[in-house]
């Protein structure tokens, strides 16, 4: 059996707590390794190491710290093959879905190779009499990452790319339900020339968690996750004096206007809905036509492609998607059918009872589709994570624009329409963090910033993009003078600019 320990001052280490985890294989349901999960003493020795290595890379100019991310890139593209194949023997993801991940994540380290420009300040000359003052941007110190599952590159990466090019020592905690992808993406850091210390990853559970949140080490957290933990996280690390960014859970619309292609539409709601077996937070999972022509058109189409969807695991190059991560996650998405059903919404697809030829222990679902959701039923208000569509009618743009913005959740939001006015309209009102116009997942490029509103992210900053590196820097600003031939004397009033 496999074991799988922790990642500290550049070397892979055995876990010393006793206390081990099951990684599954979600293809088959067999046990393929055991991962460590850390006590509070070793995240001690983390953390206390991490601060003794990062005073010398914050001293390492912008520019040499750059150089170490584009050697990592060079190699991380030059195994993603094998990374893919790891990951999503782990995830359970389609292995064409599992390079995506990689190749999104890659394209935030490819952004934070900018550091040296990023992390220019501002100067003015001559701010006073004599007086010059200046900006600068300076690494928080230790900080740290807790991710999902999820995305087991994409989103250690989007983390610690940027905190790493700003200087800090990192602390990954990923997800320990599959840990293998960041191990080896460490690894590769130390290959690409970073100093031992600066990335480390430590495998845990809640206990890791918490240690984390409440360790006087460590100066800013950055987590993704579901509302419940995201709040928790936000409200307990801020507690302890922590800089914090949280984001959390999604409920993702996507309005089909009666003008829009529907054979587009379509298209996106089958790979938005469905792709990544609907384990994404960017995943749509609702559907709104507006008026009953639009709605009948939609459904026509939409049942028989639902019906249709090839799973399978995931080194079918043929799947749409594949087994989700865990058993346990499988029957919750069950569990969550059964209640809309029970509920009174109408179940048009259903994928509960899907097997996989062969691969009878695996965690499959086929694909579900549920008709006349209303508002007010659990399986529209709360998260599901898994390959599920409601389909909420509205009778016209109004009541289709209100669902999103009354929606406890914010993170993403899509329209599709050919109506410029209606899709102007809808970007300005929409209360949500990131719109999509004729675009199903508006997940923003590297060069911009990802996060929701409202109970989508807790924290000021967003992740990637220049937020990223407003969130793992602090600012300072510099008053200067050099007195030549200006006449000091005491003030006791506040400077001005009189």
């Amino acid at each position: 059996m496999r074991e799988i320990g922790h990642f500290v001052a550049g070397r892979t280490v055995p876990g010393t707590s006793g206390r081990t985890g099951d990684v599954f294989k979600p293809a088959t349901g067999e046990i393929q390794a055991k991962v460590a999960l850390a006590s509070p003493s070793e995240i001690d020795e983390i953390v206390a190491n991490a601060a003794e290595a990062q005073a010398g890379w914050a001293a390492t100019n912008p520019q040499k710290r750059a150089r170490v991310l584009m050697e990592f890139c060079r190699l991380a593209y030059a195994e993603i093959d094998e990374l893919a194949a790891l990951l999503a023997s782990e995830h359970g993801k389609t292995v064409p879905d599992a390079k995506g991940d990689l190749q999104r994540g890659l394209e935030v380290i490819e952004f934070a190779i900018g550091a040296p420009h990023l992390l220019k300040g501002e100067f003015t000359e001559g701010a006073g009499p004599g007086i010059d003052m200046y900006s600068m941007r300076q690494p928080l110190g230790v900080v740290a990452g807790i991710t999902p599952f999820n995305f087991p590159a994409m989103i250690p990466m989007w983390m610690f790319g940027p905190a790493i090019a700003c200087g800090n020592a990192f602390i990954l905690k990923p997800s320990e339900r599959d840990p293998s992808v960041p191990m080896r993406l460490a690894e590769l850091m130390i290959e690409a020339g970073l100093p031992e210390g600066i990335l480390n990853v430590v495998n845990g559970d809640k206990e890791a968690v918490e240690t984390l949140l409440a360790h006087p080490g460590i100066a800013a957290i950055s987590f993704v996750g579901s509302t419940p933990i995201a709040r928790h996280v936000y409200q307990t690390a801020a507690a302890h004096g922590k800089r914090v960014q949280a984001l959390g859970g999604a409920k993702n619309h996507l309005i089909v206007m009666p003008d829009a292609d529907m054979d587009q539409a379509v298209n996106a709601l089958i790979g938005a809905g469905y792709g990544s077996g609907g384990e994404r937070c960017m995943a749509v999972s609702v559907a709104v036509p507006v008026g009953e022509e639009a709605a009948s058109a939609l459904m026509e189409r939409l049942v028989p492609r639902v019906e249709s969807l090839k799973i399978g695991p995931s080194h079918d190059a043929d799947a749409d998607f594949g087994p989700l991560v865990t058993a346990a996650h499988r029957d919750r998405v069950r569990s969550y059918v059964d209640l809309g059903v029970e509920e009174g919404a109408d179940l048009v697809v259903d994928g509960r009872g899907f097997q996989m030829q062969g691969y009878e222990d695996g965690f499959y679902i086929g694909g579900c589709l549920f008709d006349n959701v209303k508002p007010d039923m659990r399986i529209y208000r709360e998260e599901i994570f898994g390959p599920v569509l409601s389909v909420v009618r509205a009778k016209d743009y109004e009541e289709a624009l209100s669902l999103p913005n009354e929606h406890e959740f914010g993170n993403g939001v899509a329209i599709f329409t050919r109506d410029g006015d209606a899709a102007r309209d809808f970007a300005t009102r929409a209360q949500i963090g990131m719109v999509g116009i004729n675009v199903p997942i508006p997940v923003p490029l590297a060069y911009h910033s990802f996060g929701g509103w409202k109970a989508s992210l807790f924290g000021a900053h967003n992740q990637h993009g220049p937020d990223s590196f407003h969130f793992f820097t602090r600012a300072k600003t510099v008053t200067s003078r050099w007195p030549s031939g200006i006449k000091d004397t005491a003030e006791f009033v506040m400077p001005t600019m009189s």
